[in-house]
């Protein structure tokens, strides 16, 4: 599909001079093929796909103690400094901000679950990005992608790319859960036919290749959400446990101060006993694989890959990851990490490091300004999201069916990663599956020294979660 190269305007044109020719030359947007107005675009896209966590993430890390405004602080703050460092540093338009899912299994399964106290519980954040940034200097995940097939990398790009859809149907509540059938169609409403009267609008902007499609999309889909509470339809089925709020798009406030209250308020040391270990364990393999996998699977459906066909300045991009991952916990969030989002933005035409630099600036005024996030409902944003599963997908094309020992191992990245509901645990069953094969084909001099270890990391995950 190669999307992000057919939208953005104007064709690139020579480097001018004054701020945008400044800007040019920082972030090579001409020599990329790309328009300081394309990225712009693609960073305001990249955002509005993203922004949800802004408000969701202190949800979450609020069930494990922290304040919902201590935790609106610490999100805006990573997701500024995290993106803003890829954006200048990596040189690359991937966003970062703290981790949906490990959020989760921070709150949910560390605090909650296993009763660990939170101090020590951010003290666990913090020594797995220790580990993760010697990890990252140490070059050890460019040695990973450097082992991974190429079928299988491409089957992990389609794999993120139907789970970036999946969650976009969820988030439209297009796809419910099922007693029956597992997943099911949902009813009819009000509600359904707007999210897909949004979904065709903004897919006919994406295919008739109008410049900023996405972003549009976006907005037209919120202002025909304003009715749905008020005129027709009933939106409490996304109140999130407050089933009064009919409506889908509400005015909160303006204002909001941030709290500084939980910076800092981590045990280092508690963090170390042994009986924490696990957790360390789990919060470091998790982030590599998601980050590693998000990496591979934008290169791969986006083409940003330098001449060796790695994902273009991969090193420079870990580095920041790794670093992002390590400031969350002081700051009071869990881990942060590249976000599959960013494939919003690249296929609306971003291909340098200004989006994520832009995206990260945008994140700066949230720290006084979150409750207009509230404004821009799931529906709205939604069919961004299966939209970007869909140029993530492009690489399905490219796997060698014929070959079956490779083509099991892609396929199963692909089905795993959405049915899991987990990049880590589809990816880690996919190399599971890749080592297994080539042992059971009496191949054992394919397998390369790194994915022994990747294996062996990865099957400790799969039984760690049981």
């Amino acid at each position: 599909m190669n999307y992000q190269s057919k939208v953005g305007g104007d064709p690139a044109s020579p480097e001018k001079p004054g701020l945008g020719g400044a800007i040019d030359r920082l972030f090579e947007v001409t020599r990329s093929g790309s328009t300081i107005r394309t990225e712009i675009i693609a960073a305001l896209t990249t955002f509005l796909a993203a922004s949800y966590v802004i408000v969701v993430n202190p949800a979450i890390l609020q069930n494990a103690g922290i304040p919902f405004s201590g935790g609106v602080t610490a999100t805006v703050l990573v997701s500024f400094i995290g993106s803003c460092a890829m954006g200048l540093y990596a040189r690359s338009p991937i966003l970062v901000a703290p981790g949906m899912g490990i959020n989760a299994l921070f709150a949910y399964t560390m605090v909650m679950g296993a009763k660990v106290p939170l101090e020590i519980a951010l003290g666990c954040v913090f020594w797995a990005g220790v580990l993760f940034t010697v990890l990252a200097m140490l070059n050890l995940r460019t040695a990973v992608i450097e082992a991974i097939p190429k079928d299988l990398r491409y089957g992990i790009a389609c794999g993120i790319g139907l789970f970036i859809a999946l969650i976009g149907l969820e988030n439209a509540k297009f796809i419910v859960a099922s007693p029956d059938t597992i997943v099911a169609l949902t009813q009819f409403t009000p509600v359904t036919l707007t999210f897909i009267t949004g979904f065709i609008i903004t897919a006919a902007l994406v295919v008739r290749r109008i410049p900023g499609a996405m972003m549009a999309g976006m907005i037209i889909t919120t202002v025909l959400a304003i009715p749905i509470g008020r005129l027709w339809g009933d939106g409490s089925a996304f109140a999130g446990g407050t089933p009064d709020v009919y409506t889908r798009v509400n005015w909160s406030g303006l204002f909001a101060a941030p709290d500084f209250s939980f910076v800092g308020r981590i045990d280092l040391l508690g963090a170390l006993q042994v009986a924490y270990a696990p957790f360390i364990f789990v919060f470091l393999f998790t982030n590599f694989v998601e980050a590693l996998s998000t990496f591979l699977g934008l290169a791969e459906a986006a083409n940003l890959k330098d001449e060796s066909g790695m994902p273009r300045n991969i090193k420079e991009s870990m580095h920041v990851d790794a670093v992002a991952a390590l400031i969350s916990a002081p700051l009071g969030t869990s881990p942060a990490t590249v976000y599959l989002e960013s494939g919003a933005g690249i296929a609306q035409g971003g291909r340098t490091g200004l989006v994520a630099f832009i995206a990260g600036l945008l994140f700066l005024p949230f720290l006084f300004l979150s409750p207009l996030l509230s404004l821009v409902p799931a529906i709205a944003t939604a069919p961004v999201l299966i939209l970007t599963g869909l140029f993530m997908s492009e690489p399905m094309g490219q796997i060698n069916w014929a070959d079956m020992e490779d083509a099991i191992p892609a396929f199963l990245a692909i089905v795993l990663i959405p049915l899991t509901f987990s990049i880590t645990l589809g990816l880690s069953l996919a190399i599971i599956a890749f080592v297994l094969m080539k042992l059971a084909l009496g191949k054992v001099s394919e397998i390369k020294p790194v994915m022994w270890f990747v294996a062996v990391l990865a099957a400790m995950l799969v039984m760690q979660v049981q």
